[in-house]
């Protein structure tokens, strides 16, 4: 059984695992598998202030549309830190990237009027702090964009999950789980959830561990 581990200040470290999914998990690879299209979707109408958690790479920054005043883009592992400033330079909004973990932002309350978890609330240390953080740092009425994959609904594949989750999966895959429940844990940080898709990805192929996923819009309430 894993123990909860303290959450880092301002920084996580996997440079293996960090150097193969920059050199494997580029804009070609995200195309082909369909998940730069699911970026797109997820990111189309967004407005004004938006802050992303866990940029990796910065795979999003091409898919920010005009509407968007600025992107402030968290991404604790330096290496991922370092490529995306690539992306940032390449991107047609302002992106400035930021260290720092989901589970204590480094930025005002109420600053944002929309953030963004793409792929990341898999390997966060703490999800409901995170979502958490994410609600504090939203002006009320702001949304939450999400596109995480998550536990299964058949039991095989869960069992699947829930035995790689404590064993090498996380330990390989910096951090990542694939058994959370990431719309549970959103609804349960007080977000009001708008629309949801739920999604296979890749949707043509083997069904891997990390297949299931949602896609949708959240809401913090107006206070």
């Amino acid at each position: 059984m894993w123990q909860r581990r303290r959450v880092p200040h301002g920084t996580v470290h996997h440079p293996v695992f960090a150097r193969f999914y920059a050199s494997c998990c580029g804009p070609a690879a995200d195309a082909r598998a369909g998940v730069a299209a699911l970026r797109k979707e997820l990111l189309t109408g967004t407005t004004g202030r938006v802050i992303e958690v866990g940029a990796g790479t910065g795979l999003n920054f091409a898919h920010y549309p005009g509407t968007v005043s600025e992107v402030v883009a968290i991404e604790p592992e330096p290496t991922l830190r370092e490529v995306a400033r690539s992306a940032a330079a390449r991107a047609e909004v302002p992106v400035d990237l930021v260290p720092g973990v989901a589970e204590a932002l480094p930025v005002k309350s109420e600053a944002f009027d929309t953030a963004v978890a793409s792929l990341v609330l898999c390997s966060v240390y703490e999800v409901q702090r995170a979502l958490l953080e994410l609600r504090r740092v939203l002006r009320p009425g702001g949304e939450l964009r999400f596109f995480e994959h998550g536990r299964a609904a058949g039991r095989g594949l869960a069992a699947v999950q829930w035995s790689l989750d404590r064993t090498v999966w996380p330990l390989l895959m910096g951090g990542c789980h694939t058994g959370r429940d990431p719309l549970g844990e959103i609804r349960a940080a007080g977000f009001e959830v708008l629309r949801v898709r739920r999604l296979k990805v890749p949707e043509r192929g083997p069904t891997l561990p990390t297949s299931p996923a949602v896609l949708g819009t959240a809401r913090r309430p107006a206070d």
